[in-house]
């Protein structure tokens, strides 16, 4: 059948008036909301039809799009293993499955990756996938003693993820009754008694995270205890850990302003202490090193400082100033480790990492290096660094020629070595090509940078 002679599926009309702060909006296609109704997915099964009978005169191209696409990428692979809690953590995948596989091998204080030890499959995506048309994970976290993981899945596609538990000694799940309360799961967070967990849910009308619970392995769900809960629509709310391991982290954020809250980690049926009261279209993010917060904020600026204070008195009559606001600079981040930090910063439109040594365990900043990076145009990130006490820092670093690599910078010798570089089956050879970072003038005298890529 000639494409000139199909017939594309109509929906119907079906005005919906909606009056929201004196404006009334109309909505002529609101039933297609209903995504189990009858007449919604015959017309989602017209569609689907109509695109497959347009499409089909270029089935040949597109084998030859995909097949070429394919060929470009190592299906066979294993990401760099990191260090957590007495376990190296890996991901790899397998030709012609469609999940990654994540597993872990046990760790021997001071000695390298083994490679040849006996590797522990800690959550196999594509057994957890069958029987399902659509398969997900949501988040994973694993209980400080290693023993337990919690995460969440997602079998429709819609993005509501269901929260389980997995005994990582015998491979089964756990029989938590956690389904009333945590079908639309967002943070997962193990407190350090290794038995209570906190996650956040989604509000069903909303779509944002707005509730914080908590629960108690082997206790039914009527007994998990709402800890916090956003009622202001524009925020939501993420919970975390320090990475020294001693608090747990309540966010609440819109777009624009944000508030933190904590609780000692070893305290789990303790209550969450207020570090700053919200203040409109001020943004502020918190983390803990040896009794003091590292606070970044935008009080003074939008580029952000970096202030500190005591433990036990976070609020902002008591900030002290570490790293000042600066006109040409933006702080994006810092990541906090017992001897040093690194502080992520963005100047004349590029990635910067700020090595700076810790002269003791106060708040005081002392020697400081700045990784160097290879060529004039690239992005560069904080890669997977779950150790505290360490003297070596990941980051990730690519450019226009140079695929995605992982680096691993010592702090004593101040070199950085390449972990892995993503391999790019099918002939590519970066030496073929050449980048390079200009400047054009704007109108107003501006300069702006202009990254090129071009081939030899």
């Amino acid at each position: 059948m000639s494409t000139n002679t199909l017939t594309p599926p109509v929906a119907r009309v079906e005005r919906k008036q909606t009056t929201l702060h004196g404006h009334t909006l109309v909505d002529n296609y609101a039933w297609l909301r209903q995504k189990s109704s009858p007449e919604t997915i015959a017309y989602l099964e017209a569609e689907n039809a109509y695109t497959e009978a347009v499409m089909a005169p270029t089935k040949d191209l597109q084998k030859q799009l995909y097949d070429e696409m394919l060929s470009h990428i190592k299906e066979t692979d294993v990401s760099v293993p990191y260090l957590d809690h007495g376990f190296w953590y890996y991901v790899r995948t397998e030709e012609g499955l469609q999940y990654p596989i994540y597993c872990r091998k046990p760790a021997t204080p001071g000695q390298p990756f083994p490679a040849d030890a006996p590797e522990q499959v800690v959550l196999d995506m594509n057994e957890l996938a069958k029987g399902h048309e659509f398969f997900a994970i949501g988040g994973m976290s694993v209980s400080d003693d290693a023993n337990l993981l919690a995460f969440s899945t997602d079998t429709t596609g819609f993005r509501q993820y269901t929260l389980r538990v997995k005994d990582l000694r015998t491979g089964q799940l756990l029989p938590e009754s956690l389904t009333d309360t945590a079908e639309r799961v967002g943070s997962i967070v193990w407190a350090a008694d290794n038995q209570t967990l906190f996650f956040t849910v989604e509000d069903p009308e909303q779509k944002r995270q707005f509730q914080l619970f908590r629960h108690t392995l082997g206790a039914p769900h009527t007994e998990d205890t709402l800890i916090y809960e956003e009622t202001d629509e524009r925020f939501n709310i993420g919970a975390g850990r320090t990475r020294d391991g001693h608090f747990i982290l309540l966010e609440s954020a819109s777009h624009t302003t944000s508030e933190g809250r904590f609780l000692p980690s070893d305290q789990p049926a303790g209550e969450f202490t207020l570090i700053e009261p919200r203040r409109d279209n001020i943004e502020y993010y918190s983390d803990h090193r040896h009794g003091h917060w590292y606070i970044r904020a935008n009080d003074t600026g939008r580029n952000f400082r970096l202030v500190t204070a005591p433990e036990a008195t976070p609020s902002r009559d008591h900030w002290t100033e570490l790293i000042p606001h600066r006109d040409d600079i933006m702080l994006e981040g810092i990541d906090l480790f017992s001897t040093f930090s690194v502080v992520m910063e963005r100047r004349d439109g590029l990635d910067h990492l700020r090595v700076v040594r810790f002269p003791g365990q106060g708040p005081t900043f002392g020697e400081s290096r700045e990784i160097t990076f290879p060529e004039p145009a690239y992005t560069a990130h904080p890669h997977i660094n779950r150790v505290f006490d360490t003297t070596d820092y990941r980051y990730s670093y690519q450019s226009l020629v140079t695929p995605s690599s992982i680096y691993e910078y010592n702090l004593d010798t101040g070199n950085s070595t390449l972990l892995k570089q993503l391999e790019v089956p099918g002939g590519f050879d970066r030496t073929r090509y050449h980048s390079e970072r200009l400047f054009a003038t704007a109108a107003d005298g501006t300069q702006l940078p202009v990254s090129l890529v071009y081939r030899q």
